[in-house]
């Protein structure tokens, strides 16, 4: 047998610089949401390593980028042993015991000066990861503290853990603790998902978390909108931080993501004003944020503090009360959606809750309602699931009058009153009827949507009336609307002026990306991220319908339930139609060469604070579309630095360097120009 062709030095190099560039836009992108390049380029690059590691396979290491889509199943997870136990913290709904725990610790060490810190308590899953000479080794869950599951396999899919400390001088042994969660947005999406596939939502963004970590399968687990969260350590050798301030900065400049907002007080009142402002801010994030954790910043006095047999003395978490209130539920109606799923709605009598009014809350599937025995006429008590989704916790039995009536689901689909059905093993009911006028509707709102194909001006109330007066009938229809002006024109609120704005909107969406086309579509488990590393890997549309399951699990980030998705949705001789109805109206269905510098081009952007009118992917995509760049630090090679709400240290450094500052009006303006 041949011995292996040693791996040319030139080679060896490229696969070397493109781990490190691979790394680094990791990182900008999952843990500071503050990417340099766009999809493409980073595909780009992901695919060159990838050629070079076939062709030499010595090339690839397990820190490679290319190592996160995950392996084979597992039977089982193997038991583990922390190096240190992974303690709990004690926690209280009080501030007053925040002050008694400030007294507890003076009097422990009367004469020692020390500060606080405070950072948000995010709700997600506590793991350990262990880091030897600079590589991710293994990472496995809390347990009962002392013996925790080996979860490295499925650790590894979550791209905001850096697979390599990036450092120089990396330690010997770095232990870290934090979480790992689910974005509330990817959370809103999962279940979106996952309820018109048929399939029982989670409960809560903490629940998927959980329930994402224990999948043997670690590339489902790859599909998951995951993130990881560091902020204590275990056991350390060969490096030592002296504050927990320090730990944090250390943290990110190794590529870390790490709290979002830290406060270092000097006293209990600063400390108590800091969990006030902090609690203003819960909103904010993009996670769930149960309260804050209040920690002895000095790490120095760890051990004199001590601890308890579950717990530090130096630390505490404040939870915030979740807001539930209580109201009536009035009706269940029936929703339908865009793959026919009946969905039960509850329409409740008005409330606030969490900052705003909720008048419906969701019910899921029949399941649910017979779960938690909920009926038309009960009072309820509701809270906000992760902020953002109404949700009902319970019914109060007790107070029943007697003339609350129990709910069924209908056996006709309540808009065009096609019988339903319940596939084999699913929870929701269905219309199978693809040209019913709820799913019709819902297809097109979600074609013509921000992250799709982005046409302004088609609205609800407009798409109701267009498919009620059977002017639309399909997503396709929308580019045949110029020949039926005048119909436009006679719709309510829909003056000439109206009319040719859509029309324009339409004809200007002929030239979205072909990645834009695939999510609007409406493939099932198919997001935007999934729909652009389609397109970036099969570039065209006829290469894509007639992929088999085994050549699309082959795709990065494609498992085996969307790799099932796509093979039936192309299956479909009504999609098939749907695709060719598309190509004649000219929308793109291939991957087009970069566009050419725009107005932009040669300028740097770096992004604080909270937008009103953009979010912070949307606004770096308007960023590079035009020719600019976004990067995650403020430097003397920074054009601008765009600032909304919450601003914090990058619009200090801003006025240090005399970075120009654009407001987002500002900025508007600019890319309007």
């Amino acid at each position: 047998m041949n011995p292996p062709k040693p791996v040319p030095s030139k080679a060896c190099a490229r696969a070397n610089t493109l781990k490190k560039q691979l790394r680094r836009h990791n990182h900008l992108y999952y843990s500071l949401t503050a990417p340099e390049i766009s999809d493409r380029e980073y595909d780009g690059l992901y695919r060159e390593l990838e050629s070079l590691e076939s062709v030499y396979p010595e090339l690839v290491s397990t820190d490679s980028p290319t190592q996160r889509v995950g392996g084979e199943p597992l039977s089982t997870f193997n038991s583990v042993r922390h190096s240190v136990p992974m303690m709990s913290l004690d926690n209280t709904y009080d501030k007053s015991e925040i002050s008694e725990f400030d007294a507890r610790l003076r009097r422990r060490l009367p004469y020692q000066h020390f500060t606080y810190s405070l950072e948000p308590k995010i709700d997600g899953v506590a793991v350990s990861l262990r880091y030897e000479k600079g590589l991710f080794t293994s990472g496995s869950t809390r347990g009962d503290g002392e013996t925790g599951d080996d979860i490295t396999g499925n650790l590894r899919t979550i791209r905001s853990i850096p697979l390599r400390l990036n450092t120089d001088t990396p330690p010997a042994i770095l232990e870290l603790r934090g979480e790992v969660y689910m974005t509330k947005s990817g959370f809103a999406k999962l279940n979106q998902i996952r309820q018109e596939a048929g399939e029982e939502p989670f409960a809560n963004p903490r629940n998927s978390a959980a329930g994402s970590l224990k999948l043997l399968d670690s590339r489902l687990v790859a599909q998951r909108p995951l993130a990881a969260v560091l902020y204590g350590t275990g056991e350390l050798q060969g490096i030592h931080f002296d504050t927990h301030a320090e730990l944090i900065d250390s943290l990110q400049s190794m590529d870390f993501k790490t709290p979002p907002r830290l406060w270092v007080c000097q006293s209990i009142n600063e400390l108590l004003s800091a969990l006030e402002k902090l609690e203003s801010l819960k909103s904010t994030f993009d996670f769930e944020m149960d309260g804050g954790v209040v920690k002895v910043n000095e790490r120095g006095l760890y051990g004199r503090f001590g601890a308890t047999a579950k717990s530090p003395r130096w630390a505490i978490a404040y939870k915030y009360e979740p807001e539930r209130v209580q109201t009536r539920v009035l009706d269940i109606v029936v929703q339908v959606g865009r793959t026919g799923v009946l969905t039960p709605v509850a329409e409740l009598e008005p409330v606030s809750v969490a900052g705003s009014v909720v008048s419906r809350a969701t019910l899921h599937n029949s399941q649910e309602i017979k779960r938690k025995d909920i009926r038309i006429g009960d009072t309820v008590t509701i809270e906000k699931a992760g902020d953002i989704i109404p949700a009902i916790v319970n019914a109060l039995a007790g107070e029943r009058s007697g003339n609350e009536n129990q709910f069924s689901m209908p056996k006709q689909c309540p808009v065009c009153d096609y019988p339903t059905s319940q596939r084999e093993g699913e929870a929701a009911h269905r219309c199978e009827n693809l040209q019913c006028a709820a799913q019709v509707k819902s297809s097109i709102r979600h074609f013509a949507s921000r992250g799709a194909m982005d046409i302004g001006g088609l609205g609800e109330a407009l798409i109701e009336q267009l498919v009620d007066k059977e002017i639309l009938n399909d997503p396709s229809n929308l580019y045949s609307l110029g020949e039926k002006r005048e119909q436009l024109i006679g719709l309510d609120r829909m003056a000439e002026k109206s009319a040719d704005n859509l029309l324009e909107g339409i004809d200007k969406s002929r030239s979205r990306d072909y990645w834009r086309v695939l999510f609007a579509m409406g493939i099932p488990h198919v997001g935007t991220r999934a729909a652009q590393t389609l397109a970036n890997h099969m570039d065209n549309i006829n290469t894509l319908m007639t992929a088999d399951r085994k050549t699309l699990t082959e795709i990065p980030e494609v498992g085996p339930i969307m790799a099932d998705s796509i093979v039936s949705f192309f299956d479909d001789p009504s999609k098939r139609e749907l695709v060719q109805r598309l190509r004649a109206a000219g929308l793109t269905l291939s991957t087009k060469p970069a566009p050419s510098a725009g107005i932009l081009e040669g300028r740097t952007f770096v992004l604080t604070g909270t937008l009103d009118n953009f979010t912070r992917d949307e606004a770096s995509e308007k960023i590079r579309s035009l020719g600019g760049k976004t990067s995650s630090s403020v430097s003397d090679k920074t054009t601008y630095v765009l600032a909304g709400a919450s601003a914090g240290l990058k619009l200090d450094k801003a006025r240090k360097l005399g970075v120009q500052i654009l407001s987002e009006d500002e900025f508007v303006k600019l890319i309007n120009q």
